[in-house]
């Protein structure tokens, strides 16, 4: 992957060619990484004349950018946004100023739960967009909330506010579709503990069309306001080793106050579960695992079941051979595997512990939050429009990864 002075040379020669929109063959692209210790992933796109590197925390379910504009550069392009204006009612803010007055949105950091009152703005924002080749794209009026420096607090190093993928109005995939009309509402994800990226419009195909054409689907569900910009899929039953858990299935569905259900995020690092799930999951999984001699070892926090890893466990090209985890969906067939990679964590030499989470008795929202951990090397695949999820098997299996997929795509040779 190109280092960031890479692009930004290649966009001050590059960036007054690309200024019409892009064509139905346009995809958009932005790149991601790991960052090691707070487990958060993390992008950079540019914002502002002159351009400027902005590196964000990814948040999937997040309604919209925000960034700490007081540490940024002064940018010739910024425009704060009044109220009563269209772009404060699309935002839907929050604000109860009067005309004239900077319109204001509840801006939260998903991390620490801190939340603050951002002003909203708005600005040119420029990302990637594959062709032929890797160039560049501009969005004109990009709306986002600018928000006071303490809430950047607990997001990785460098970072300068976090990326919202959410199904809200002026989240990034709503106002990429609305900018470039030829783009649809939908976007497809790889997370990865090293490269991985985003794509917004026709991007799945561009990529290797055995994964990006074996997708298995299901629907996202919403409260029953259809105000929820969280991604919800219907996990109807989990399976270890293929035998069906008894679950209170009541915890699995949503109910009628939006509570329950399975959420997808990429803030949460591990998946949690909520407490009677957990201890249901996990003591089959033990049984399971005493089954085939794997040898359980102390605990190690936050992880609840811990085993040795070098006691008797082949390693596969989809990770360590320890008992499968399924999570059904609307039917048998529909169903998403988690094989050892993404499910068990190495914690030292010799130790590996089941990647899963007590998420408490009382948990705010969803019984299950699939975490980033459980994500990673699956192609995943979001259709705002239509409310469709779709998800590959582990990239692993097809002894390939999302760095494979980035790294292949061609960059523009100046």
């Amino acid at each position: 992957m190109a280092s960031s002075l890479q692009l930004l040379l290649i966009f001050s020669v590059i960036i007054s060619s690309f200024a019409h929109k892009p064509t139905s063959q346009n995809t958009l692209i932005l790149p991601l990484t790991k960052d090691p210790s707070t487990h958060q992933y993390l992008t950079h796109l540019y914002t502002g004349t002159p351009m400027a590197p902005t590196k964000l925390v990814v948040d999937l379910s997040g309604p919209f950018l925000w960034l700490d504009c007081a540490s940024r550069h002064v940018s010739l392009s910024h425009r704060p946004i009044p109220t009563g204006s269209l772009q404060c009612s699309r935002a839907k803010a929050t604000t109860g100023c009067g005309s004239g007055r900077s319109c204001t949105l509840n801006t939260v950091n998903t991390i620490t739960r801190a939340a603050a009152r951002g002003d909203l703005a708005e600005d040119i924002l420029t990302v990637e967009r594959v062709e032929r080749s890797v160039r560049i794209a501009t969005v004109d009026r990009f709306l986002f909330s600018c928000a006071p420096p303490l809430l950047v607090n607990g997001l990785a190093s460098g970072t300068k506010g976090m990326l919202g993928l959410g199904r809200g109005r002026i989240s990034l995939p709503s106002q990429i579709a609305t900018s470039f009309g030829s783009i649809h509402r939908k976007f497809a994800a790889c997370l990865s503990s090293n490269d991985g990226f985003i794509v917004s419009g026709k991007g799945v195909p561009l990529l290797r069309s055995d994964a990006s054409n074996s997708l298995t689907y299901t629907p996202l569900i919403s409260n029953q306001e259809g105000t929820l910009e969280d991604y919800y899929i219907n996990v109807k039953s989990i399976k270890i080793n293929g035998k069906r858990l008894s679950l209170n299935t009541s915890k699995l569905s949503m109910d009628h106050e939006g509570k329950g259900g399975t959420k997808l995020s990429t803030i949460v690092p591990y998946t949690t579960m909520e407490t009677t799930i957990y201890e249901t999951f996990t003591k089959a999984y033990v049984t399971a695992a005493a089954a085939t001699n794997m040898t359980r070892v102390a605990s190690v926090a936050p992880f609840g079941v811990c085993f040795s890893s070098s006691d008797g466990v082949d390693e596969t090209r989809v990770g360590p051979a320890v008992p499968a985890v399924d999570l059904v969906m609307q039917s048998e067939m529909v169903r998403w595997r988690i094989h050892g990679r993404n499910s068990m964590v190495e914690v030292s030499e010799g130790v590996m512990c089941l990647g899963f989470v007590d998420g408490g008795s009382s948990p705010d929202q969803a019984s299950i939050v699939m975490g980033g951990y459980q994500l990673e090397d699956h192609l995943l695949e979001f259709d705002l429009g239509a409310s469709m999820f779709g998800f590959s098997s582990s990239l692993l299996v097809r002894e390939s990864s999302c760095s494979d997929f980035l790294h292949s795509m061609p960059r523009e040779s100046l």
